[in-house]
């Protein structure tokens, strides 16, 4: 069983931590190009007891965006939604921590997440900002 510590030793041995806090953590992670993304992971423990992980990575700030566009390429996308969260616009993605093969089941969604939101953003807002 993964627990929410596993999470936070596997990432910050492979990146580089902007900010922690307890039940969070935000990193940078390269992607293509030398661009890098920002990228947030939330623990959410559920009221029955299960653990979640949430993956969320910007694309831009809402008001400089054309956020129907966003919706256009999130719902395109086979991982991730497009919500907006104090002024930015993210894709964000939800991975259970009870049988999580850490590898697997959170690096490849963290880094499709990573990557649609780098995506996303060099589209919308022609820059590397996040």
């Amino acid at each position: 069983m993964t627990i929410w510590s596993e999470v936070i030793s596997y990432v910050r041995v492979r990146y580089e931590v902007l900010e922690e806090r307890e039940n969070w953590l935000r990193f940078r992670l390269g992607t293509e190009d030398g661009r890098s993304q920002q990228v947030t992971v939330h623990h959410l423990p559920d009221k029955d007891g299960a653990e979640w992980a949430e993956i969320s990575s910007a694309v831009g700030w809402a008001d400089k965006i054309d956020l129907r566009r966003l919706l256009e390429l999130a719902g395109s996308s086979s991982v991730g939604g497009a919500a907006v969260v104090d002024g930015v616009a993210l894709i964000k993605h939800t991975v259970p921590l009870l049988s999580l093969d850490i590898r697997d089941e959170f690096e490849q969604p963290m880094r499709s997440v990573a990557a649609a939101a780098d995506s996303f953003e060099r589209e919308l807002s022609k820059s590397d900002e996040f």
